[in-house]
């Protein structure tokens, strides 16, 4: 009977045990299982591919339907059209883009959550000016899998056929680029649009070879030069474009122009007030302004992400202006495997916005305007962020507040008001940057190709890595900047590494803006004081340059820099021409450490350059490097 009793309490024990596992089991499967995901097909929709036609409205009928469950919107793959549509017009303001209102939009997610966009490979083809995708105080949203494209791009191509001093002799393919021409200049013409174009020096004609590599010495410096005024233009008997005038600089014969016609009125995508945006395997092959911009959102991810030449219709140009560009935002960017080729600007750039003030209105209040004609309008701050008061000339922050309000007058112009008093001796000669919204960034396993400006633009206090990337700039490689006198894109950086990458031949081949060196640490400061720098913490570690001029590092106002076990082998693919003659020149820096690099017999300069410090701020352990001072 004990037995019995005892096989029957084992025995319910048992089975109690294994409900209690079971209903466990079920219970941690039960939390942790995704939600189900709803797949719309747009076929099932109406909307049908390869048809030409327009779908704007179509799509964002479809979008405008949905809630906040889980949805994925799958388009099989094929061709689909994007016209402007009457009925998607916004106003925006888009940071370092002209103010053009309103934008035209293509797909439009507004107030949107938990969507993804699945283009399965398809061609999402557009036609005149138009935002390919806007994402409006959205969150949860990925973008996967499309091709962005236009038939008629926003800005020509010509193929250089002959070249000399008096003239030039330009194929330019009429399906792509219809234009016609007059004695004074040449019109390109879209579906909906007409732009005049004539030759013009410094940066606005870019030159290419046929291995989309600008030429040394072109990018800011033109690529045709002379009397640009008194050209004549007109059309040879082979329906090429001759261009006679008096020239002193010509373009290389079999290479490409491009010729900048239109501006900068659309991104190839906005994202707006978003956060937790990821987009992966993404073809942006033009767009009519920025490439994809990111205005105050909050953690993107970006993976295999490119702006890249159509080289199946046989393009250099990717975008009018910069690829990826960040401003005010916050949390983390990832940025993986992403290429950028054939830019007007810069295939990175990662910044704040700083406002100047124009008068403090009591010891509470401040009034200020927005200082760059392409950066009015923005949302700026609300309550609870924090700021930073900058003295323009030194670039020192003087003090630190909280906002507890603040009124918008108009587009250019704001009052903010502060949780406690604002600095004494507040005035014009200060600027604001807002400290909440500045982000970490990894950037990693990325290709830059040349591209008329620089590389990568860091400009973020937060944690920066850069490593395993392959650089080809035509200009500086990497550009760390901050500047609250001209373009206001604010941003000291505390914490940047730079490590494992290789910066190629061609990196800082030609001067354009604060191009000093390959890797360029340039802030624009009226009056650097050495004693409190800009910037801090910069590391430079395990790269790999093979330069063909001078410059490697030009560092102005860091506490903080290493650069360390980096190998330099010199390049012989163009003459020197750069009017930097040192390696390296540091000026106004504290704590500088130069070592463990393996230096080239025969790279130049192999020189050091000091100014506004002294050597004792210098750590050095590379025995082949001379030191001059040219301290002030």
């Amino acid at each position: 009977m004990k037995n019995r009793i005892l096989t029957s309490q084992i025995y319910i024990l048992t089975t109690i045990a294994t409900l209690f596992f079971l209903s466990t089991v079920f219970t941690f499967t039960s939390c942790t299982h995704p939600n189900q995901i709803k797949t719309i097909n747009v076929q099932d929709y109406g909307i049908e591919a390869n048809t030409k036609q327009c779908i704007t409205s179509d799509i964002n009928k479809l979008i405008e339907s949905l809630g906040d469950e889980a949805v994925e919107i799958v388009f099989p793959k094929g061709r689909y059209d994007f016209y402007p549509d009457s009925n998607y017009l916004r106003p925006y303001y888009e940071t370092n883009t002209y103010d053009v209102n309103p934008k035209r939009l293509a797909i439009l997610l507004d107030k949107k959550k938990n969507i993804t966009i699945d283009a399965q490979g398809s061609d999402f083809i557009y036609h005149g000016h138009i935002q390919p995708f806007t994402l409006d105080n959205s969150e949860n949203i990925t973008i996967k899998n499309v091709n962005i494209d236009w038939d008629i791009p926003l800005t020509a191509e010509a193929k250089v056929v002959e070249a000399d001093a008096k003239h030039i002799l330009l194929k330019i393919d009429e399906s792509q680029f219809p234009y016609s021409v007059n004695s004074k200049s040449v019109t390109f013409k879209g579906e909906d649009w007409e732009e005049d174009w004539r030759l013009s020096g410094g940066s606005w004609l870019i030159e290419y070879n046929t291995e989309h590599i600008i030429p040394a010495h072109t990018g800011g410096h033109g690529c045709v030069n002379g009397d640009l005024d008194n050209v004549n233009y007109s059309l040879t008997d082979e329906g090429l474009l001759l261009m006679e005038g008096d020239f002193t600089k010509t373009p290389g014969v079999g290479n490409y122009l491009i010729l900048r016609h239109s501006t900068r009125d659309h991104a190839g995508m906005f994202l707006f007030h978003s956060k937790n945006i990821h987009l992966e395997n993404i073809n942006v092959y033009h767009t009519s302004g920025l490439g994809i911009l990111s205005q105050y959102c909050e953690n993107i991810e970006m993976r295999n992400v490119n702006m890249i030449p159509n080289k199946s219709k046989n393009r250099f140009l990717a975008g009018h202006d910069d690829g990826l560009h960040f401003m005010g935002c916050k949390g983390d960017i990832i940025i993986d495997d992403c290429d950028a080729q054939g830019l007007m600007d810069d295939p990175i750039n990662i910044h704040g916005t700083c406002i100047p003030v124009l008068e403090k209105l009591n010891n509470k209040t401040v009034k200020c305007q927005f200082a760059h004609s392409m950066s009015c309008g923005l949302q700026w701050a609300e309550a609870g962020d924090t700021v930073g008061f900058l003295d323009k000339k030194s670039m020192s922050t003087i003090a630190k507040g909280v906002v507890s309000k603040i009124d918008y007058l108009n587009k250019d112009s704001l009052v903010i008001e502060f949780e406690q008093a604002v600095p004494k001796d507040l005035n014009a000669s200060y600027s604001i940057e807002n400290l909440s919204w500045t982000p970490n960034a990894t950037i990693t396993n990325c290709f830059v190709g040349s591209c008329r400006a620089r590389g990568y633009l860091i400009s973020t206090p937060g944690k920066v890595l850069i490593e395993n990337n392959v650089f080809e700039t035509s200009g500086s490689a990497i550009l760390i900047a901050g500047d609250a006198n001209y373009w206001y894109e604010s941003g000291a950086v505390t914490d940047v590494t730079i490590r494992n990458n290789e910066f190629r031949w061609s990196c800082n081949s030609s001067y354009y803006q604060f191009c000093n060196a390959i890797i360029s640490i340039f802030p624009e400061i009226p009056e650097p004081d050495s004693k409190r720098p800009f910037h801090k913490n910069i590391r430079i570690e395990n790269n790999t340059f093979n330069p063909a001029d001078y410059p490697i590092l030009y560092a102005l106002s860091v506490d903080g820099l290493s650069f360390k076990n980096n190998t330099i082998t010199r390049s012989y693919d163009y003459e020197p021409w750069h009017f930097q003659k040192h390696s390296f020149l540091i000026d106004a820096c504290q704590n500088v450490e130069i070592s463990g690099n393996i230096i080239g017999d025969n790279v130049l300069g192999k020189n050091i350059l000091l100014q506004r410090m002294s050597e004792d701020e210098l750590k050095l352990n590379n025995g082949e490097l001379t030191i001059s001072n040219g301290a002030e």
